[in-house]
């Protein structure tokens, strides 16, 4: 599978339904009153993080997520379906920034956290809501407020308990294959490593999760090498392990 651990998308939450324009219309009563309902609620654009999942490949063949618009009202006072919500699924780790892939909007650290992000649209008031003293049969109705939408970059940090780092060919990818059941990429030349790798230790009765980033080198933060990107996978590690050839 691919890694991939940054991508752009655009959502937008559902707008809400119209309102009913309509009469009571029965035997014997000629000029019943208005019972147009109100039209139902756009869907909610939702985040959820789940298990299974380390890499967001799948957001570069799929970046628009649109909410099911609210169904329009009734006659008889029926208020329309509420449009459905749109759960995005996303690796645990994953963090939702603004355009400016600067501002941090969610955080989602933990198997089953859902949030929503964008809120769908009320549905319009159908014509019984506009009924009054002086205006016993009302025509207007409301179109629905329209959902919310917007650009965001998800970005992808790995959770792991401990990081190892260095500079490239020290050692880490074999130092995890050894440790763990990973089989990590070996070779004789730098950056034989290209993205992180995640490895689980079990000793004595107890287990952690190591990861292994890309080396860095000097004027990495600059660009040089392949950069200091993958560093935002270890921000969350408790512990840092740094590999150094003797």
């Amino acid at each position: 599978m691919h890694f991939l651990d940054q991508a752009k998308i655009f959502i937008r939450s559902g707008q809400g339904g119209p309102g009913a324009v309509s009469f009571r219309r029965e035997k014997y009563e000629e000029y019943g009153g208005p019972n147009g309902g109100n039209g139902g609620k756009g869907g909610d654009i939702i985040f959820e993080a789940v298990a299974g999942l380390n890499t967001l490949i799948d957001f570069r063949y799929t970046q628009h997520f649109k909410a099911q618009r609210g169904h329009g009202g009734a006659g008889s006072n029926r208020t329309g379906a509420g449009g459905e919500d749109l759960v995005i699924k996303v690796p645990v780790g994953t963090q939702v920034l603004d355009d400016d892939r600067e501002t941090v909007l969610l955080d989602l650290t933990e198997v089953g956290q859902q949030v929503v992000l964008l809120r769908g649209g009320d549905g319009g008031r159908g014509n019984a809501s506009y009924k009054t003293s002086t205006n016993r049969a009302p025509r207007q109705h409301g179109p629905g407020w329209p959902g919310e939408e917007m650009y965001v970059w998800l970005r992808l940090k790995l959770l792991a308990d401990a990081g190892l780092v260095g500079l490239p060919n020290a050692g880490k990818s074999t130092f995890i294959n050894q440790v763990t059941n990973t089989k990590a990429k070996v070779g004789e030349y730098a950056f034989t490593t290209l993205r992180p790798q995640l490895g689980v230790v079990r000793h004595r009765n107890r287990e952690f999760v190591l990861a292994d980033i890309p080396g860095l080198i000097e004027g990495a933060a600059e660009g040089a090498g392949i950069g200091d990107r993958f560093l935002g996978h270890i921000e969350r590690c408790r512990v840092l392990i740094h590999l150094i050839d003797i």
